[in-house]
């Protein structure tokens, strides 16, 4: 017998039924394979939707398509484009979340196309799409590694420029002070030689925060065993900052002003929070005008707290907060030499702030005070994201 004719004779013997595709597809257990009729509700379900979705059969069937979109996809008709894709293009192709039963989400890679009959009809769609959370979590953490190093680049060039500009320049200023004075002591007038060693006490004390704020800084990136995150009262934390800035303020007339209520929680380190606060409030009282005031109150948005201070000082151009957090080289060197530290103490905080996963923003105007604001979640697993984070600067 011929090759041709024994392939003929085995398609005439045996022609797949539906019933052996239906236990095929039944059987990809990592595969959601299901059918959507005309009016888009559930008609058909493997045991790998099962798998994936958790729902039984019998509880899926006649339920509408969209039950298993995020809230946020329905909200933006995303069920609807896809059938009408896979209407035009013959297909469509997603890369989404979903929801499953129990309400937890998982990132998933589906396709979607029509179903037809003999006569080219539309009579439903299929969905197939299998749970890529994984791969994604992988690309993620890649992703995140790779950007941890580049920041990390940054941190180190930014450490050295400032150690070898911002510290040894005055700490050069200060020995060349101190060899005239040595050199000159007999003869040189006492009124001048107390005027450099008040000068030389004012470097030194510079020098010292500056060295201060890099050693938190490094322990943002290197020390991540020191970060301890507990629920802390924020109203406790204002006070001590308050407490230890009060002659600092009282020297200028400047009312500090607490509104922070009791009860008031975020989930944060504490050392970090307080260096949060003892930055922005600082540079607050810096930049305010002899008798102003600054208020510093807390709201809740969702799961996240909302920690706002407010001064009525100098204010800032568009220009200055579109560089404020992410300072280059020489503006961080030209902020550490006009503000004693400023810039760094900026960075500090950002840094701080997304350490505990937090966010940090600014509104001010030229002539009116500025408000900053930071974000810190209420609870331990507490999401992060509120749409106060997207706020414009003015």
């Amino acid at each position: 017998m011929s090759t041709s004719k024994t392939s003929k004779n085995l398609k005439e013997q045996y022609v797949p039924t539906a019933e052996f595709y239906s236990q095929i597809i039944d059987s990809l257990q990592d595969y959601s394979i299901f059918t959507v009729d005309i009016d888009l509700n559930i008609n058909s379900w493997n045991s790998g939707a099962t798998n994936i979705f958790q729902y039984e059969t019998e509880e899926i069937i006649g339920k509408p398509f969209e039950v298993i979109f995020t809230q946020e996809d329905k909200e933006k008709g995303i069920p609807q484009e896809e059938i009408d894709l896979a209407l035009k293009d013959g297909r469509s192709v997603d890369v989404r979340w979903h929801v499953c039963k129990d309400g937890k989400t998982f990132f998933a890679d589906g396709l979607v196309f029509p179903l037809k009959d003999e006569d080219d009809a539309v009579i439903g769609f299929i969905k197939i799409l299998r749970d890529i959370t994984a791969k994604k979590e992988s690309e993620d953490s890649i992703k995140k590694y790779a950007k941890e190093l580049e920041e990390l680049n940054t941190h180190k060039e930014n450490v050295l420029a400032i150690l070898s500009h911002d510290l040894r320049s005055p700490l050069a200023g200060i020995i060349q002070g101190a060899q005239y004075l040595k050199s000159n002591f007999d003869t040189i007038d006492p009124t001048f030689a107390k005027e450099l060693l008040q000068e030389f006490h004012t470097a030194v004390i510079n020098e010292m925060n500056m060295l201060d704020y890099l050693v938190e800084w490094a322990r943002i990136k290197y020390a991540a065993e020191a970060f301890k995150p507990a629920s802390v009262e924020l109203i406790h934390c204002v006070k001590k900052v308050f407490e230890s800035l009060k002659e600092t303020a009282a020297i200028n007339t400047i009312n500090l002003l607490n509104e922070i209520e009791e009860n008031c929680s975020v989930f944060a380190d504490e050392k970090m929070l307080l260096s949060i606060l003892q930055n922005i409030v600082s540079n607050a009282i810096k930049h305010s005008h002899k008798g102003g005031q600054i208020t510093l109150s807390a709201t809740q948005s969702d799961d996240m707290i909302i920690v706002a201070i407010k001064d009525s000082g100098k204010g800032m151009s568009k220009e200055i907060i579109d560089t404020l957090f992410a300072p280059q080289v020489k503006s961080l060197s030209k902020a550490v030499e006009e503000n004693k530290g400023a810039g760094i103490g900026l960075l500090l905080v950002k840094g701080f702030l997304e350490k505990n996963n937090g966010k940090i923003w600014v509104k001010s105007e030229e002539g009116k005070g500025s408000s900053f604001y930071f974000s810190l979640p209420i609870n331990q697993h507490a999401n992060s994201t509120t749409l106060l984070e997207k706020e414009t600067y003015v």
